[in-house]
Protein backbone atom coordinates (compact mmCIF):
# COMPACT_ATOMS: atom_id res chain seq x y z
CA UNK A 1 0.00 0.00 0.00
CA UNK A 2 1.79 3.37 -1.29
CA UNK A 3 2.30 5.79 1.65
CA UNK A 4 2.67 3.05 4.33
CA UNK A 5 6.33 1.36 5.53
CA UNK A 6 8.11 -1.95 4.92
CA UNK A 7 6.71 -3.45 8.09
CA UNK A 8 3.53 -2.12 7.89
CA UNK A 9 0.71 -3.81 6.01
CA UNK A 10 -2.81 -2.92 5.18
CA UNK A 11 -3.52 -5.92 7.68
CA UNK A 12 -2.05 -3.98 10.34
CA UNK A 13 -3.99 -0.65 9.01
CA UNK A 14 -7.17 -2.64 8.86
CA UNK A 15 -6.91 -3.99 12.40
CA UNK A 16 -6.48 -0.60 13.33
CA UNK A 17 -9.04 0.40 11.67
CA UNK A 18 -11.51 -2.17 13.21
CA UNK A 19 -10.43 -1.79 16.75
CA UNK A 20 -12.98 1.02 18.92
CA UNK A 21 -10.03 2.20 20.51
CA UNK A 22 -8.38 3.76 17.30
CA UNK A 23 -11.33 6.40 17.17
CA UNK A 24 -11.32 9.62 19.01
CA UNK A 25 -15.24 9.35 19.84
CA UNK A 26 -14.68 5.49 20.96
CA UNK A 27 -17.76 3.79 19.72
CA UNK A 28 -18.70 0.71 21.44
CA UNK A 29 -17.94 -1.74 18.40
CA UNK A 30 -16.94 -1.27 14.76
CA UNK A 31 -18.13 -3.14 12.15
CA UNK A 32 -15.92 -3.82 8.69
CA UNK A 33 -17.58 -4.35 5.02
CA UNK A 34 -15.25 -4.67 2.55
CA UNK A 35 -16.37 -3.69 -1.45
CA UNK A 36 -14.09 -4.51 -4.68
CA UNK A 37 -12.59 -1.39 -4.46
CA UNK A 38 -12.73 0.00 -0.73
CA UNK A 39 -13.31 -0.88 3.16
CA UNK A 40 -15.76 0.54 5.00
CA UNK A 41 -16.10 1.04 8.94
CA UNK A 42 -18.84 1.47 10.42
CA UNK A 43 -18.38 3.14 13.99
CA UNK A 44 -21.67 4.70 15.44
CA UNK A 45 -22.25 7.50 14.80
CA UNK A 46 -19.85 7.80 12.03
CA UNK A 47 -18.32 6.10 8.88
CA UNK A 48 -15.17 5.88 7.94
CA UNK A 49 -14.42 4.28 4.29
CA UNK A 50 -10.85 3.65 2.63
CA UNK A 51 -10.07 3.01 -0.76
CA UNK A 52 -7.68 0.04 -1.72
CA UNK A 53 -4.64 0.39 -3.44
CA UNK A 54 -6.07 -0.96 -6.46
CA UNK A 55 -6.28 -0.47 -10.68
CA UNK A 56 -9.04 -1.86 -12.55
CA UNK A 57 -8.67 0.02 -15.50
CA UNK A 58 -11.74 1.98 -15.06
CA UNK A 59 -10.44 3.42 -11.35
CA UNK A 60 -7.19 3.61 -10.33
CA UNK A 61 -6.42 4.26 -6.44
CA UNK A 62 -3.05 2.78 -6.58
CA UNK A 63 -1.08 5.45 -5.08
CA UNK A 64 -1.57 7.76 -1.71
CA UNK A 65 -2.20 10.82 -3.78
CA UNK A 66 -4.86 9.36 -5.79
CA UNK A 67 -6.48 7.81 -3.17
CA UNK A 68 -6.31 11.53 -1.34
CA UNK A 69 -7.67 13.06 -4.44
CA UNK A 70 -10.68 10.61 -5.14
CA UNK A 71 -11.24 10.97 -1.29
CA UNK A 72 -12.10 14.92 -1.83
CA UNK A 73 -13.50 14.38 -4.92
CA UNK A 74 -15.91 12.08 -3.04
CA UNK A 75 -16.31 14.52 -0.38
CA UNK A 76 -17.22 17.17 -3.14
CA UNK A 77 -19.68 15.14 -5.31
CA UNK A 78 -21.43 13.60 -2.87
CA UNK A 79 -22.82 16.83 -1.17
CA UNK A 80 -24.91 17.79 -4.11
CA UNK A 81 -27.42 14.85 -2.84
CA UNK A 82 -26.54 14.68 0.89
CA UNK A 83 -25.03 17.19 2.07
CA UNK A 84 -25.42 16.50 5.63
CA UNK A 85 -23.69 12.76 5.31
CA UNK A 86 -20.36 14.17 4.12
CA UNK A 87 -18.49 15.39 6.80
CA UNK A 88 -14.96 15.40 4.93
CA UNK A 89 -11.84 13.75 4.40
CA UNK A 90 -10.00 12.36 7.47
CA UNK A 91 -5.98 11.75 7.19
CA UNK A 92 -4.69 8.54 9.10
CA UNK A 93 -0.66 8.75 10.54
CA UNK A 94 1.70 6.29 10.61
CA UNK A 95 3.45 6.82 14.60
CA UNK A 96 6.04 5.21 16.29
CA UNK A 97 3.32 2.78 17.68
CA UNK A 98 1.27 1.98 15.09
CA UNK A 99 -1.49 4.13 13.46
CA UNK A 100 -3.56 7.02 15.04
CA UNK A 101 -5.66 10.18 13.72
CA UNK A 102 -4.72 12.61 16.49
CA UNK A 103 -1.91 14.61 13.79
CA UNK A 104 1.00 13.16 14.80
CA UNK A 105 3.76 11.48 12.13
CA UNK A 106 3.40 10.93 8.61
CA UNK A 107 0.08 10.52 6.34
CA UNK A 108 0.42 7.25 5.36
CA UNK A 109 -3.89 7.24 4.22
CA UNK A 110 -6.89 8.56 3.90
CA UNK A 111 -10.40 8.11 4.96
CA UNK A 112 -13.93 9.82 4.18
CA UNK A 113 -15.36 10.43 7.48
CA UNK A 114 -19.56 10.19 7.15
CA UNK A 115 -22.50 10.32 9.34
CA UNK A 116 -23.93 6.95 9.93
CA UNK A 117 -27.70 6.74 8.41
CA UNK A 118 -29.73 4.41 10.64
CA UNK A 119 -30.37 1.26 9.77
CA UNK A 120 -33.92 -0.06 8.41
CA UNK A 121 -34.59 2.65 6.16
CA UNK A 122 -32.45 1.73 3.09
CA UNK A 123 -34.20 1.15 0.33
CA UNK A 124 -33.24 -2.19 0.10
CA UNK A 125 -34.37 -2.53 3.86
CA UNK A 126 -37.75 -1.47 2.82
CA UNK A 127 -38.32 -3.33 -0.02
CA UNK A 128 -37.81 -6.62 1.43
CA UNK A 129 -39.98 -5.63 4.61
CA UNK A 130 -42.48 -4.57 1.90
CA UNK A 131 -42.55 -1.06 2.42
CA UNK A 132 -42.24 0.68 -0.75
CA UNK A 133 -44.64 1.84 -2.75
CA UNK A 134 -46.19 4.84 -5.09
CA UNK A 135 -45.23 7.29 -2.43
CA UNK A 136 -41.94 6.24 -1.96
CA UNK A 137 -41.11 6.44 -5.02
CA UNK A 138 -42.30 9.36 -5.64
CA UNK A 139 -40.07 10.80 -3.46
CA UNK A 140 -37.36 9.73 -4.74
CA UNK A 141 -37.98 11.03 -7.72
CA UNK A 142 -38.54 14.44 -6.55
CA UNK A 143 -34.93 14.51 -5.11
CA UNK A 144 -33.41 13.17 -8.18
CA UNK A 145 -35.85 15.70 -10.18
CA UNK A 146 -34.91 18.74 -8.06
CA UNK A 147 -30.98 16.93 -8.35
CA UNK A 148 -30.86 16.63 -12.35
CA UNK A 149 -32.83 20.05 -12.61
CA UNK A 150 -29.34 22.13 -10.41
CA UNK A 151 -26.88 20.44 -13.11
CA UNK A 152 -25.69 22.22 -15.87
CA UNK A 153 -24.91 20.49 -19.40
CA UNK A 154 -21.76 21.28 -20.95
CA UNK A 155 -20.06 20.46 -24.42
CA UNK A 156 -17.85 18.21 -22.34
CA UNK A 157 -20.25 16.30 -20.24
CA UNK A 158 -22.49 15.71 -23.90
CA UNK A 159 -20.02 14.39 -26.17
CA UNK A 160 -20.59 11.47 -23.81
CA UNK A 161 -23.90 10.69 -24.64
CA UNK A 162 -22.88 9.48 -28.20
CA UNK A 163 -22.61 6.32 -29.37
CA UNK A 164 -18.59 6.20 -29.59
CA UNK A 165 -18.16 7.09 -26.48
CA UNK A 166 -20.60 4.91 -24.79
CA UNK A 167 -18.70 2.20 -26.44
CA UNK A 168 -15.72 2.96 -24.72
CA UNK A 169 -17.64 2.24 -21.62
CA UNK A 170 -19.62 -1.17 -22.98
CA UNK A 171 -16.36 -2.59 -24.79
CA UNK A 172 -14.61 -2.37 -21.34
CA UNK A 173 -16.66 -4.43 -20.03
CA UNK A 174 -16.81 -6.86 -22.78
CA UNK A 175 -13.43 -7.03 -22.48
CA UNK A 176 -13.24 -7.12 -18.58
CA UNK A 177 -15.60 -10.05 -18.31
CA UNK A 178 -14.25 -12.04 -21.40
CA UNK A 179 -12.09 -13.84 -18.50
CA UNK A 180 -15.04 -14.96 -16.78
CA UNK A 181 -17.17 -16.65 -20.00
CA UNK A 182 -18.02 -20.07 -19.04
CA UNK A 183 -17.37 -19.65 -15.14
CA UNK A 184 -20.54 -16.55 -14.55
CA UNK A 185 -21.96 -16.08 -17.71
CA UNK A 186 -22.50 -18.18 -20.46
CA UNK A 187 -20.63 -18.25 -24.38
CA UNK A 188 -23.97 -17.50 -25.56
CA UNK A 189 -25.17 -14.81 -23.76
CA UNK A 190 -21.65 -12.94 -23.64
CA UNK A 191 -22.03 -13.04 -27.50
CA UNK A 192 -26.00 -12.48 -27.24
CA UNK A 193 -25.55 -9.31 -25.15
CA UNK A 194 -22.79 -7.80 -27.06
CA UNK A 195 -24.60 -8.44 -30.32
CA UNK A 196 -27.85 -6.42 -29.13
CA UNK A 197 -25.58 -3.43 -27.34
CA UNK A 198 -23.65 -3.10 -31.11
CA UNK A 199 -27.18 -3.10 -32.86
CA UNK A 200 -28.50 -0.58 -30.49
CA UNK A 201 -26.37 1.87 -31.18
CA UNK A 202 -26.46 1.30 -35.10
CA UNK A 203 -30.15 1.28 -35.15
CA UNK A 204 -30.59 3.87 -32.67
CA UNK A 205 -28.20 6.62 -33.94
CA UNK A 206 -30.53 9.43 -34.21
CA UNK A 207 -32.21 8.60 -30.34
CA UNK A 208 -28.96 9.14 -29.04
CA UNK A 209 -28.97 12.60 -31.13
CA UNK A 210 -31.94 13.50 -30.10
CA UNK A 211 -31.38 13.04 -26.16
CA UNK A 212 -28.29 14.85 -26.70
CA UNK A 213 -29.84 17.60 -27.89
CA UNK A 214 -32.75 17.49 -25.59
CA UNK A 215 -30.02 17.81 -22.60
CA UNK A 216 -30.69 14.85 -21.31
CA UNK A 217 -27.05 13.92 -20.91
CA UNK A 218 -25.80 15.55 -17.05
CA UNK A 219 -23.16 14.85 -14.36
CA UNK A 220 -25.54 11.98 -12.71
CA UNK A 221 -25.40 10.16 -9.62
CA UNK A 222 -23.57 7.21 -11.52
CA UNK A 223 -24.25 4.10 -9.34
CA UNK A 224 -27.97 4.88 -8.35
CA UNK A 225 -29.48 1.36 -6.59
CA UNK A 226 -31.60 0.40 -3.73
CA UNK A 227 -28.28 0.26 -1.34
CA UNK A 228 -27.66 3.85 -2.22
CA UNK A 229 -31.02 5.09 -1.60
CA UNK A 230 -32.32 6.03 2.27
CA UNK A 231 -35.94 7.03 3.11
CA UNK A 232 -37.03 7.89 6.94
CA UNK A 233 -39.80 9.84 7.44
CA UNK A 234 -38.30 13.19 7.78
CA UNK A 235 -35.83 12.93 4.87
CA UNK A 236 -34.60 11.28 1.79
CA UNK A 237 -31.33 10.82 1.42
CA UNK A 238 -28.93 9.78 -2.05
CA UNK A 239 -25.03 8.81 -1.24
CA UNK A 240 -22.00 7.35 -2.92
CA UNK A 241 -22.36 8.45 -6.24
CA UNK A 242 -19.44 7.47 -8.48
CA UNK A 243 -16.43 9.90 -7.84
CA UNK A 244 -12.89 7.76 -9.30
CA UNK A 245 -14.21 8.22 -13.50
CA UNK A 246 -16.11 10.86 -14.83
CA UNK A 247 -17.35 9.17 -18.00
CA UNK A 248 -19.36 6.96 -15.46
CA UNK A 249 -21.35 9.87 -14.58
CA UNK A 250 -22.02 12.08 -17.27
CA UNK A 251 -24.28 10.37 -18.43
CA UNK A 252 -28.02 10.26 -19.72
CA UNK A 253 -30.54 10.50 -16.98
CA UNK A 254 -32.01 7.61 -18.32
CA UNK A 255 -28.93 5.19 -17.58
CA UNK A 256 -28.82 6.95 -13.79
CA UNK A 257 -31.90 5.81 -13.87
CA UNK A 258 -32.37 2.97 -15.23
CA UNK A 259 -29.87 1.47 -12.54
CA UNK A 260 -32.28 1.59 -9.64
CA UNK A 261 -35.15 -0.41 -11.92
CA UNK A 262 -32.92 -2.36 -12.60
CA UNK A 263 -32.32 -2.89 -9.08
CA UNK A 264 -36.02 -3.29 -8.36
CA UNK A 265 -36.13 -5.93 -11.33
CA UNK A 266 -33.49 -8.13 -10.08
CA UNK A 267 -35.45 -8.19 -6.42
CA UNK A 268 -37.95 -9.48 -8.31
CA UNK A 269 -40.14 -6.60 -8.20
CA UNK A 270 -40.26 -5.40 -11.64
CA UNK A 271 -43.71 -3.97 -11.30
CA UNK A 272 -41.93 -1.04 -8.70
CA UNK A 273 -39.32 -0.50 -11.76
CA UNK A 274 -41.69 0.00 -14.21
CA UNK A 275 -43.54 2.27 -11.65
CA UNK A 276 -40.53 4.06 -10.97
CA UNK A 277 -39.45 4.38 -14.83
CA UNK A 278 -43.18 5.48 -15.83
CA UNK A 279 -43.63 7.38 -13.17
CA UNK A 280 -40.04 9.33 -13.37
CA UNK A 281 -40.77 10.10 -17.24
CA UNK A 282 -44.13 11.97 -16.34
CA UNK A 283 -42.31 14.21 -13.95
CA UNK A 284 -39.67 15.08 -15.90
CA UNK A 285 -41.12 15.25 -18.66
CA UNK A 286 -39.26 12.83 -20.77
CA UNK A 287 -41.07 10.10 -22.37
CA UNK A 288 -37.93 9.15 -24.36
CA UNK A 289 -36.30 7.66 -21.62
CA UNK A 290 -38.38 4.88 -21.94
CA UNK A 291 -37.40 4.14 -25.32
CA UNK A 292 -33.10 3.75 -24.35
CA UNK A 293 -34.88 2.34 -20.53
CA UNK A 294 -33.94 -1.52 -21.67
CA UNK A 295 -30.94 -0.55 -23.23
CA UNK A 296 -29.18 1.05 -20.53
CA UNK A 297 -31.10 -1.66 -17.78
CA UNK A 298 -29.02 -4.04 -19.99
CA UNK A 299 -25.93 -2.36 -19.59
CA UNK A 300 -26.48 -1.75 -15.88
CA UNK A 301 -27.20 -5.53 -15.32
CA UNK A 302 -24.16 -6.45 -17.00
CA UNK A 303 -21.63 -4.03 -15.02
CA UNK A 304 -23.07 -5.45 -11.72
CA UNK A 305 -22.49 -9.13 -13.36
CA UNK A 306 -18.97 -7.98 -13.96
CA UNK A 307 -18.05 -6.52 -10.38
CA UNK A 308 -20.00 -9.78 -8.60
CA UNK A 309 -17.34 -11.52 -11.00
CA UNK A 310 -14.26 -9.29 -9.80
CA UNK A 311 -14.67 -9.56 -6.30
CA UNK A 312 -15.62 -13.51 -6.18
CA UNK A 313 -11.92 -13.75 -7.69
CA UNK A 314 -10.18 -11.33 -4.75
CA UNK A 315 -8.68 -13.23 -1.58
CA UNK A 316 -9.96 -11.04 1.07
CA UNK A 317 -13.59 -12.30 -0.14
CA UNK A 318 -14.97 -14.54 2.17
CA UNK A 319 -17.88 -16.35 0.34
CA UNK A 320 -16.68 -16.26 -3.29
CA UNK A 321 -19.34 -18.76 -4.40
CA UNK A 322 -22.16 -16.35 -3.45
CA UNK A 323 -20.65 -13.72 -5.21
CA UNK A 324 -20.49 -15.99 -8.48
CA UNK A 325 -24.10 -17.06 -7.80
CA UNK A 326 -24.95 -12.89 -7.50
CA UNK A 327 -22.96 -12.56 -11.34
CA UNK A 328 -25.01 -15.14 -13.27
CA UNK A 329 -28.17 -13.90 -12.12
CA UNK A 330 -27.41 -10.18 -13.16
CA UNK A 331 -25.84 -11.49 -16.54
CA UNK A 332 -29.40 -13.86 -16.65
CA UNK A 333 -31.35 -10.39 -15.78
CA UNK A 334 -28.71 -8.72 -18.63
CA UNK A 335 -29.79 -11.74 -21.29
CA UNK A 336 -33.54 -11.05 -20.47
CA UNK A 337 -33.52 -7.54 -21.47
CA UNK A 338 -31.91 -8.39 -24.67
CA UNK A 339 -34.22 -11.15 -25.34
CA UNK A 340 -37.75 -9.93 -23.24
CA UNK A 341 -37.13 -6.17 -22.79
CA UNK A 342 -38.99 -5.28 -19.91
CA UNK A 343 -42.52 -6.99 -20.44
CA UNK A 344 -43.62 -10.87 -19.31
CA UNK A 345 -43.15 -13.24 -22.28
CA UNK A 346 -44.12 -16.68 -22.65
CA UNK A 347 -41.94 -18.51 -25.24
CA UNK A 348 -43.52 -21.40 -26.43
CA UNK A 349 -41.63 -23.81 -28.01
CA UNK A 350 -42.95 -26.14 -30.27
CA UNK A 351 -41.95 -28.65 -33.34
CA UNK A 352 -42.69 -32.35 -34.12
CA UNK A 353 -42.19 -35.34 -31.87
CA UNK A 354 -38.57 -35.80 -31.52
CA UNK A 355 -37.57 -32.11 -32.84
CA UNK A 356 -35.27 -31.78 -29.26
CA UNK A 357 -37.85 -29.66 -27.74
CA UNK A 358 -37.54 -30.30 -24.15
CA UNK A 359 -33.54 -30.51 -24.33
CA UNK A 360 -33.89 -26.71 -26.04
CA UNK A 361 -36.67 -25.57 -23.48
CA UNK A 362 -34.42 -26.56 -20.75
CA UNK A 363 -30.99 -25.08 -22.07
CA UNK A 364 -32.90 -22.05 -22.92
CA UNK A 365 -34.80 -21.89 -18.91
CA UNK A 366 -31.15 -21.91 -17.90
CA UNK A 367 -29.86 -18.98 -19.87
CA UNK A 368 -32.88 -16.85 -18.78
CA UNK A 369 -33.51 -18.10 -15.31
CA UNK A 370 -37.30 -18.82 -16.34
CA UNK A 371 -38.88 -22.00 -15.12
CA UNK A 372 -40.14 -24.73 -18.37
CA UNK A 373 -43.98 -25.94 -18.23
CA UNK A 374 -43.94 -29.10 -20.17
CA UNK A 375 -47.48 -30.72 -21.84
CA UNK A 376 -46.27 -34.11 -21.20
CA UNK A 377 -45.60 -33.62 -17.46
CA UNK A 378 -49.35 -31.27 -17.24
CA UNK A 379 -50.87 -34.48 -18.89
CA UNK A 380 -49.91 -37.10 -16.77
CA UNK A 381 -50.74 -34.82 -13.76
CA UNK A 382 -53.59 -34.24 -14.48
CA UNK A 383 -54.56 -37.67 -15.13
CA UNK A 384 -52.70 -39.25 -12.47
CA UNK A 385 -49.65 -40.76 -14.11
CA UNK A 386 -46.38 -41.31 -13.19
CA UNK A 387 -44.18 -38.41 -14.98
CA UNK A 388 -41.24 -41.15 -15.60
CA UNK A 389 -43.71 -43.92 -16.73
CA UNK A 390 -45.29 -44.51 -20.08
CA UNK A 391 -49.14 -44.18 -20.30
CA UNK A 392 -50.65 -47.68 -20.20
CA UNK A 393 -51.79 -48.25 -23.41
CA UNK A 394 -55.53 -49.22 -22.20
CA UNK A 395 -56.45 -45.58 -20.69
CA UNK A 396 -54.12 -44.17 -23.75
CA UNK A 397 -57.07 -43.03 -26.01
CA UNK A 398 -58.70 -40.97 -23.54
CA UNK A 399 -55.53 -39.37 -22.25
CA UNK A 400 -54.57 -37.99 -25.54
CA UNK A 401 -58.52 -37.21 -26.72
CA UNK A 402 -58.94 -34.10 -28.13
CA UNK A 403 -60.97 -33.01 -25.13
CA UNK A 404 -58.27 -33.93 -22.74
CA UNK A 405 -55.58 -32.04 -24.78
CA UNK A 406 -57.27 -28.84 -25.20
CA UNK A 407 -57.67 -29.18 -21.35
CA UNK A 408 -54.05 -29.87 -21.33
CA UNK A 409 -52.71 -26.88 -23.43
CA UNK A 410 -54.98 -24.55 -21.19
CA UNK A 411 -53.58 -25.52 -18.21
CA UNK A 412 -50.00 -25.33 -19.69
CA UNK A 413 -50.54 -21.95 -20.37
CA UNK A 414 -52.34 -21.41 -16.83
CA UNK A 415 -49.00 -22.34 -15.31
CA UNK A 416 -47.17 -19.92 -17.90
CA UNK A 417 -49.14 -17.16 -16.72
CA UNK A 418 -48.47 -18.38 -13.14
CA UNK A 419 -44.78 -17.93 -13.08
CA UNK A 420 -44.77 -14.50 -14.45
CA UNK A 421 -45.17 -12.41 -11.74
CA UNK A 422 -42.20 -13.84 -9.84
CA UNK A 423 -40.17 -15.18 -13.17
CA UNK A 424 -41.11 -12.37 -15.83
CA UNK A 425 -41.16 -15.47 -18.29
CA UNK A 426 -42.10 -18.60 -19.17
CA UNK A 427 -41.27 -21.35 -21.39
CA UNK A 428 -44.20 -23.72 -22.80
CA UNK A 429 -42.71 -27.06 -24.11
CA UNK A 430 -45.22 -28.81 -26.11
CA UNK A 431 -45.81 -29.63 -30.05
CA UNK A 432 -48.84 -27.14 -30.13
CA UNK A 433 -49.24 -29.45 -32.96
CA UNK A 434 -52.47 -28.44 -34.08
CA UNK A 435 -53.90 -24.71 -35.31
CA UNK A 436 -56.23 -24.93 -32.87
CA UNK A 437 -53.89 -25.67 -29.82
CA UNK A 438 -52.06 -22.34 -30.77
CA UNK A 439 -55.50 -20.68 -30.85
CA UNK A 440 -55.72 -21.41 -27.11
CA UNK A 441 -52.35 -20.07 -26.29
CA UNK A 442 -52.85 -17.12 -28.65
CA UNK A 443 -56.41 -16.38 -27.51
CA UNK A 444 -55.25 -17.04 -23.53
CA UNK A 445 -52.04 -14.37 -23.96
CA UNK A 446 -54.31 -11.81 -25.65
CA UNK A 447 -56.76 -12.18 -22.99
CA UNK A 448 -54.65 -11.69 -20.48
CA UNK A 449 -52.54 -9.44 -22.27
CA UNK A 450 -49.08 -11.09 -22.18
CA UNK A 451 -46.34 -11.22 -24.92
CA UNK A 452 -46.03 -14.65 -26.34
CA UNK A 453 -43.05 -15.74 -28.58
CA UNK A 454 -43.28 -18.80 -30.79
CA UNK A 455 -39.62 -20.95 -31.57
CA UNK A 456 -40.79 -24.43 -33.73
CA UNK A 457 -38.01 -26.61 -33.62
CA UNK A 458 -36.94 -28.50 -37.34
CA UNK A 459 -35.04 -31.82 -36.98
CA UNK A 460 -34.07 -34.25 -39.77
CA UNK A 461 -36.81 -37.19 -39.50
CA UNK A 462 -34.31 -39.56 -39.57
CA UNK A 463 -32.27 -37.88 -36.61
CA UNK A 464 -36.06 -37.61 -35.45
CA UNK A 465 -36.11 -41.05 -35.48
CA UNK A 466 -33.33 -42.16 -34.18
CA UNK A 467 -33.78 -40.10 -31.25
CA UNK A 468 -37.59 -41.63 -30.58
CA UNK A 469 -35.79 -45.53 -31.24
CA UNK A 470 -33.24 -44.26 -28.58
CA UNK A 471 -36.40 -43.79 -25.95
CA UNK A 472 -37.41 -47.28 -26.46
CA UNK A 473 -34.55 -47.84 -24.27
CA UNK A 474 -34.70 -45.77 -21.78
CA UNK A 475 -37.21 -46.41 -18.20
CA UNK A 476 -37.43 -42.78 -17.49
CA UNK A 477 -39.30 -40.48 -20.23
CA UNK A 478 -41.46 -37.97 -19.86
CA UNK A 479 -43.15 -38.38 -23.42
CA UNK A 480 -44.89 -41.10 -24.68
CA UNK A 481 -44.25 -41.12 -28.36
CA UNK A 482 -42.50 -43.71 -29.37
CA UNK A 483 -40.74 -45.19 -32.93
CA UNK A 484 -44.09 -46.48 -33.66
CA UNK A 485 -45.71 -43.49 -32.92
CA UNK A 486 -43.83 -41.76 -35.84
CA UNK A 487 -45.83 -41.94 -38.70
CA UNK A 488 -48.91 -41.29 -37.43
CA UNK A 489 -48.04 -38.19 -35.52
CA UNK A 490 -45.64 -36.70 -37.87
CA UNK A 491 -48.77 -37.16 -40.82
CA UNK A 492 -51.24 -35.03 -38.22
CA UNK A 493 -48.84 -32.49 -37.42
CA UNK A 494 -50.34 -29.00 -38.63
CA UNK A 495 -46.98 -26.52 -39.76
CA UNK A 496 -47.93 -23.13 -37.63
CA UNK A 497 -47.89 -21.26 -40.82
CA UNK A 498 -50.69 -18.96 -39.31
CA UNK A 499 -47.94 -17.50 -36.67
CA UNK A 500 -45.54 -16.20 -40.11
CA UNK A 501 -44.40 -13.89 -39.68
CA UNK A 502 -43.66 -13.41 -36.30
CA UNK A 503 -42.46 -17.58 -35.62
CA UNK A 504 -39.17 -18.00 -34.87
CA UNK A 505 -38.00 -21.19 -37.36
CA UNK A 506 -34.85 -22.86 -35.95
CA UNK A 507 -32.91 -26.23 -36.79
CA UNK A 508 -31.98 -28.74 -34.22
CA UNK A 509 -29.49 -30.48 -37.11
CA UNK A 510 -26.50 -28.69 -35.36
CA UNK A 511 -25.73 -28.70 -31.82
CA UNK A 512 -27.33 -27.89 -28.94
CA UNK A 513 -25.31 -24.93 -28.01
CA UNK A 514 -25.68 -23.74 -31.32
CA UNK A 515 -29.74 -23.96 -31.53
CA UNK A 516 -30.04 -22.05 -28.37
CA UNK A 517 -28.00 -19.33 -29.61
CA UNK A 518 -30.12 -18.63 -32.86
CA UNK A 519 -32.99 -18.84 -30.94
CA UNK A 520 -31.67 -16.16 -28.65
CA UNK A 521 -30.28 -13.89 -31.92
CA UNK A 522 -33.50 -14.16 -32.92
CA UNK A 523 -35.15 -13.03 -30.17
CA UNK A 524 -32.74 -9.99 -29.95
CA UNK A 525 -34.02 -9.23 -33.38
CA UNK A 526 -37.10 -9.01 -32.49
CA UNK A 527 -36.46 -6.30 -29.93
CA UNK A 528 -34.18 -4.41 -32.60
CA UNK A 529 -37.59 -4.48 -34.09
CA UNK A 530 -38.67 -2.16 -31.63
CA UNK A 531 -36.33 0.21 -31.34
Amino acid sequence: MAGLGPSNSKEKLIAFLESPESYPHRPTEVRAIQTHISWVFLASPFVFKVKKPVNLGFLDFSTLEKRHYFCQREIELNRRLAPEVYRGVVPIYKTASGFSFNGEGEIVEYAVKMKELAHGFFLNELLDKNRVGENEISRVISSLHRFYQAETPTPEIERWGTPKKLKISTDENFAQVQPFVDKTISSAAFEVIRHYTNQFYILSENLFKERIQLHRILDCHGDLHLDHVHLTPEATTIFDCIEFNDRFRFIDIANDLGFLAMDFDFKGRSDLGNLFLRNAAHELGDAGMLKVANFYKCYRAFVRGKVESIQATEKETANPQEHEKQAARYFRLALRYTTAGSQPLILAVMGRIGAGKSTIAKRLASELNWPVFSSDETRKTLVGVPLNQRTPPKVRDKVYSRQMTQRTYRKLVEHGFGALRKNHGAILDATFSSRALRKVLRDECNKANVPFQCVELEADPNEIKKRLHGRDEKTAEGSDARLEDFDKLNASYEAPSELAPDLIRVSTRTSIADAVKAILLRLVEKQCELF
